[in-house]
C-alpha cells in the first residue's frame, strides 16, 4: 500500500509529494524545496522513516517544482524523469527565477524521457503514466489504481485548473487532457495536486466550475 507524504515548500507553495510502500523504497515528485529548512525538513523525513529514495520525478518543470532537483539528485544519486516535452520548460528557469528575485539552483538535465507506455515502480508499487498536457506542454500525471490516487501536478485543483497563460499552455488543450484522461478514472480517486489541497475525480466533476 502506497503512503503519500505532503511537503509545501518555496515562495509559491508548492506541493512536494514522497510516495512509498512498506518496503521503504520511496519516490520524490516535484521537489521544491529552496530554503535549507525544507531542505533539512525532506532530508529528516527520508532518514527518520528508513526510506529510500529511488527515483526523481517532476510531473512538469515550471520553476516551483524543480527547485529542489539539484538538491535530490545529489543528495540520493537519482537520474530526473520527466516528459520529453519538458526540456524546453526546464531550461530558462534559471534566468527566469532571477527575473522574478529567485536564485534557483540549475536542475540536472532530464535522463529519461516518460510516455504512457512507461510504469514507475519503486518497492512493491507500480504507478501508470498520464500524458495531460495543457497547463505546460509534456505534464503527466502518477496514477495507482490499486491505491485510487493521482499526483495530478498542475492540471487539476479543487475547484480549479492550472493556469494556461505561461508559455506552451493551452487552455482548450488542458480541458481536453482533464476530460479525456482524468474523467475517465474511478470517482473516488484522489487526487494531490501541486499546490493546495487534495480532491476526488467524483467532486471535481460535479463541482469543478470550469467544466459545465
Amino acid at each position: 500500500m502506497i503512503s503519500v507524504a505532503k511537503f509545501t515548500f518555496n515562495p509559491y507553495q508548492e506541493n512536494t509529494y514522497v510516495l512509498y510502500d512498506e518496503t521503504k523504497e520511496c519516490i520524490i515528485i516535484d521537489p521544491g524545496m529552496y530554503e535549507q529548512a525544507e531542505k533539512d525538513n525532506m532530508e529528516d523525513f527520508i532518514k527518520n522513516n528508513n526510506l529510500k529514495p529511488v527515483k526523481l520525478l517532476n510531473t512538469h518543470c515550471h520553476i516551483d517544482h524543480v527547485l529542489g532537483n539539484k538538491f535530490i539528485a545529489e543528495k540520493y544519486g537519482l537520474a530526473l524523469e520527466a516528459h520529453e516535452k519538458e526540456v524546453e520548460v526546464l531550461a530558462p528557469v534559471v534566468q527566469y527565477g532571477l527575473a522574478m528575485g529567485i536564485h534557483a539552483e540549475p536542475s540536472p538535465s532530464i535522463a529519461k524521457f516518460l510516455t504512457e507506455q512507461d510504469t514507475i515502480q519503486f518497492g512493491k508499487s507500480e504507478l501508470t503514466i498520464l500524458f495531460a498536457p495543457g497547463h505546460s506542454p509534456g505534464s503527466i500525471c502518477f496514477y495507482s489504481a490499486a491505491d485510487n490516487l493521482l499526483i495530478g501536478g498542475d492540471v487539476l485543483f479543487k475547484m480549479s485548473i492550472g493556469r494556461t497563460d505561461l508559455p506552451g499552455g493551452d487552455h482548450q488543450t488542458l480541458l481536453n487532457s482533464i476530460s479525456n484522461k482524468l474523467w475517465k478514472l474511478p470517482e473516488n480517486t484522489i487526487v494531490y495536486p501541486g499546490h493546495m489541497e487534495k480532491t476526488t475525480i467524483g467532486f471535481e466533476k460535479r463541482n469543478n466550475p470550469f467544466f459545465g
